[in-house]
């Protein structure tokens, strides 16, 4: 139930920060799905007339799938895509930030560290 409540909020807090306020006063929703099985699997989504799309599905506390597309300030159309489970969030986008590439030296020292390990 945390996890599907912590990934639907997340998304909604990026759906309300990255869509154009401009639209956002007048936007309509164009369509809903809500379902609910007794096993507690889920799915719903949603569009609005601004543009914002966005789905989910899952087994209720245990797993969750989805994703949510808008188009950003600068007129740049946004797609996240997410997974969630007992190995945490997985949030994927082109728009996210990613870490830079290890430095050449470090590897090195780990292919070092590797070949002269003593559990070798």
């Amino acid at each position: 139930m945390m996890i599907k409540l912590f990934v639907t909020l997340t998304a909604l807090l990026a759906l309300t920060v990255a869509a154009p306020a401009v639209d956002d006063a007048s936007a309509t929703i164009l369509t809903q799905e809500n379902s609910l099985e007794p096993d507690g699997k889920y799915a719903w989504k949603f569009s609005t007339s601004n543009g914002i799309q966005a789905e989910e599905s899952g087994q209720g506390g245990q797993s969750v799938q989805g994703s949510a597309s808008w188009v950003g300030d600068d007129g740049v159309p946004i797609v996240l895509t997410y997974t969630a489970d007992e190995n945490g969030y997985h949030p994927q986008g082109v728009h996210l930030p990613t870490p830079p590439p290890i430095p050449d030296y470090i590897l090195r020292a780990l292919k070092y560290i590797e070949a002269h390990s003593q559990n070798n």
